[in-house]
């Protein structure tokens, strides 16, 4: 049967890809580059085949949907930040078959999910930029699960998590790897004040609980972590209501988790959100 490898709560911040151009913020998320660099080193030393990244810019309004085309290429500019992300090429290939045994998997344990294999849907950003610094080579195959959910509640999010899980293990011939792609509070800078937040948080209330957050992750409290999602979700302005976080913990048991984090990319502000590298033990 299959192994879950690897399991990590990542940044997708925009300005990845900025830092990369010539400019005044050239060099400017060096650090969570590497720390998306490194992710990628692990994956390969554990023989991962593919990716499956929870990804909170892939908006749905009704059920849950995976995106397992078998190949993925295009161009793409945000439509959000055309001004940071524009003209990215890529080219990955995807796992139809992995695909569509999560979603009959998370399904029959009562949360209706779809896989999209023969479909002209593209990537969105929040598996693109991960995916440009972990998988250059394109080694890693690609499916992606929609998690900005706008109607949906945490708890089926975890069932979800929890139906990954099994669907690999149990059915699953091969060695995969789940990212949470998405912020810890994403409260976003007040248009005409963004640029001076590039490196700051919109609010010292926002900071401070993520900065729990991380405490509570790292001394391993996760009961009273998995019970203040909702609320944290709600309050802090959680990037797609996090629900790639409630799938995440889903797959790692919830509050029955037992395992221990590696944070490797320290947490940073940007554009008033709050970030995070974090690998979780499985």
């Amino acid at each position: 049967m299959g192994k879950l490898a690897l399991a990590a709560k990542i940044t997708h911040v925009p300005s990845m890809y900025l830092s990369e151009l010539d400019g005044p913020h050239k060099g400017c998320r060096d650090a969570a580059i590497a720390g998306h660099k490194e992710i990628g080193r692990r994956c390969r030393d554990l023989g991962v085949d593919t990716i499956v990244v929870f990804d909170t810019h892939w908006l749905v309004n009704s059920g849950y949907h995976v995106n397992c085309a078998a190949h993925f290429e295009g161009v793409y500019t945000s439509n959000e930040l055309p001004h940071f992300i524009k003209n990215l090429s890529y080219a990955y290939d995807g796992n139809p078959a992995l695909g569509h045994l999560l979603a009959r998997t998370a399904t029959a344990a009562g949360v209706n999910t779809r896989a999209h294999s023969e479909t002209s849907l593209t990537l969105e950003y929040g598996t693109l930029v991960p995916m440009r610094y972990m998988n250059e080579d394109r080694r890693f195959k690609v499916v992606s699960v929609s998690s900005l959910c706008t109607v949906h509640d945490l708890k089926d999010s975890a069932t979800l998590g929890r139906a990954v899980r099994r669907a690999i293990e149990e059915e699953y011939d091969g060695t995969v790897a789940i990212l949470a792609s998405g912020s810890l509070s994403h409260r976003f800078a007040q248009n005409g004040v963004s640029e001076e937040y590039l490196h700051k948080m919109w609010d010292p209330f926002l900071e401070q609980v993520d900065l729990r957050v991380v405490d509570l992750w790292q001394r391993g409290d996760w009961a009273t972590f998995t019970a203040m999602l909702p609320m944290y979700a709600e309050k802090c302005w959680g990037e797609g209501y996090m629900h790639d976080t409630a799938m995440l913990f889903g797959a790692l048991g919830w509050d029955r988790y037992e395992g221990s984090v590696d944070i490797v990319t320290p947490y940073f502000a940007s554009s008033g959100t709050g970030q995070i590298n974090a690998v979780f033990s499985v």
